[in-house]
């Protein structure tokens, strides 16, 4: 087995973590592992089945290292079972795999290991000093005298017993919150408080194997504030894909912090996460992925949305309709994207197509572009619209349509339709042209 340990900044004069900060921890881990427990001011986790799927022992210990200092973890530490770890990240001794671990944890000082605290000043005056002390003390007279808790806690960081832990379960929504070191007087350097909330965010999806489309980060005014000040502000992200990487998310984050302006100082944040949906893992193949290039060209069209602002940063969107005006619309690039996708027309379709089509002559019921226009393929008719108001709300957008592929000696491949008027009346209109 394989558990490490994580622990946060406590020491003798210090006061222990709040249980806020180690929730927030505690649920970061459980993208590692579903085994994850507190054990006084620590973190534990069982890694032992996690670690191939993170890339081997090495990685995995970067990548908790690296992620867990922005969460203010101070120190990590490896051994064969959790009191083991415990007792190794309260000493410093990082890795307690390497050697044996009855050696390895009768160097360590017996204050190390909790159930022994209590009676750290009697065992002192016998002389102990190490839990290897400890442990050559007569069984019987640790029992009779300090009591089976003691006795039993050897035994289970030694590896003699099982150990049961209460494991932390994951939260169905998300929402964390964080007092600052001191107070905050511009919005952009709320982004170091907020990284750390990100972390746990991003923690939080990757156990869930989900994403997040919409958080909402909040904060807090100090208390010796204006009265027009208020109570605080909000500020809500969008993102037309679902996201857990900490960097883009960071990067958006501080792109809308730069136009945000405080009315009074902040000491807390808390950040909400309010869309959340299923994500499709990526497989780890060694053949290049389509992807790539089109989710790095929508994080990049959201950081510029973000900076100039969503209305001026617009995308082409499909849409089910076949009248071809209305086929497509734009929209801004933050806003999700259709989660349907719309099939391909099973018919020409010009690449070019008129902003408003162009009324043509006819000759012997002909239509005429530069001289007669001799129709290769149709009719295909579109009919609809009736529903589609138009600006005053008085007519529709309803059309009836044959189209078809003509060719012109001079202008080349055209896409012209016939449309219905009154009676038998008919109109000729060049609506596009292919390339």
């Amino acid at each position: 087995m394989l558990w490490a340990a994580l622990s946060l900044p406590f020491g003798p004069d210090e006061t222990p973590p709040s249980s806020d900060d180690l929730h927030g921890l505690a649920n970061w881990a459980l993208q590692f592992t579903p085994r994850v427990a507190i054990a006084d001011e620590a973190v534990v986790l069982e890694v032992e089945a996690s670690t191939r799927l993170f890339g081997g022992r090495r990685k995995l210990h970067e990548r908790i290292a690296s992620e867990g200092r922005e969460l203010g973890m101070a120190a990590l530490a490896w051994a064969p079972n959790s009191l083991a770890a415990l007792a190794c990240v309260r000493a410093g001794v990082l890795n307690g795999v390497h050697r044996p671990l009855p050696e390895v944890l009768d160097a360590l000082p017996m204050g190390t290991l909790s159930a022994i605290r209590s009676h750290h000043l009697t065992l002192a005056q016998l002389g102990c000093r190490t839990l290897g002390d400890v442990r050559r003390l007569p069984r019987g007279g640790i029992s009779r005298r300090f009591g089976k808790e003691l006795l039993g806690a050897l035994d289970q960081a030694y590896g003699l017993r099982p150990e049961a832990h209460g494991w932390i379960e994951l939260s169905e929504t998300f929402r964390a919150r964080l007092e600052l070191m001191s107070r905050v007087e511009t919005a952009p350097a709320l982004l170091l408080g907020a990284r750390r909330l990100l972390v746990q965010l991003c923690g939080w999806l990757a156990a869930r194997h989900a994403g997040t489309t919409a958080f909402t980060l909040r904060w807090a005014h100090d208390t010796m504030r204006s009265h027009d000040a208020g109570e605080g502000g909000e500020l809500t992200i969008r993102i037309a894909h679902p996201m857990r990487q900490v960097e883009h998310l960071c990067r958006l984050l501080a792109e809308h912090l730069a136009r945000v302006e405080l009315l009074a100082p902040v000491g807390d944040l808390a950040l909400e996460a309010i869309d959340v949906v299923p994500l499709e893992e990526r497989s780890a193949s060694l053949l290049p992925d389509e992807k790539s290039e089109s989710e790095s060209l929508a994080l990049v069209l959201e950081r510029i949305a973000a900076r100039l602002g969503p209305e001026r940063v617009r995308r082409p969107v499909l849409c089910e309709d076949e009248r071809p005006e209305w086929a497509q619309h734009w929209q801004p690039a933050p806003q999700p994207l259709p989660r349907q996708r719309i099939a391909p027309p099973d018919v020409p379709q010009p690449t070019f197509i008129l902003a408003e089509p162009q009324r043509l002559a006819v000759r012997d019921h002909r239509p005429i572009y530069q001289g007669p226009l001799m129709l290769l393929s149709g009719p295909h008719r579109v009919e609809g619209g009736w529903w589609h108001l138009g600006e005053d709300d008085a007519s529709t957008r309803h059309v009836e349509r044959d189209y078809w592929v003509a060719l012109s000696q001079y202008a080349g491949v055209l896409w012209v339709y016939q449309e219905r008027l009154a009676g038998d009346a008919t109109a000729w209109y060049l609506h596009g042209s292919f390339a």
